[in-house]
């Protein structure tokens, strides 16, 4: 069974920084694209927004908001993405959630992680 483990965020002024990892666990399986969502936890029915994400190829793709502040890196070997987060805003608070869409032999698959708190303080 794939899960994924994310860690890193936290606190961080206006303008400062944060890192955040996710780590896809399992075997026998290929990943198609992972990355990062965020959800305002003050808004339960808004959807998650596309943070940042990663396609099989390699190609990154970023949410208007954070073009040119986030950048999106992956380790193949130790099947695990970061996010560095430069230039953080107020706005950019958020849970954070990983994401994977993935494929075995016999199906294709979506796993979430556990989400991750991320606070910008003005």
């Amino acid at each position: 069974q794939v899960q994924l483990v994310q860690s890193g965020g936290g606190l961080a002024q206006s303008g400062g920084s944060l890192r955040l990892s996710c780590a896809a666990s399992g075997s026998g399986f290929s990943i198609n694209v992972i990355g990062f969502y965020r959800q305002d936890p003050g808004k339960e029915r808004v959807a998650r927004d596309l943070v940042a994400e990663i396609l099989k190829g390699g190609v990154a793709n970023y949410g208007d908001s954070v073009k040119g502040r986030f950048t999106i890196s992956k380790d193949n070997d130790k099947n695990t993405i970061y996010l560095q987060m430069n230039n953080l805003k107020p706005e950019d608070t958020a849970v954070y959630y990983c994401n994977l869409l993935g494929e075995d032999a016999v199906r294709c698959f979506t796993v979430w992680g556990q989400g991750t708190q991320v606070t910008v303080s003005s």
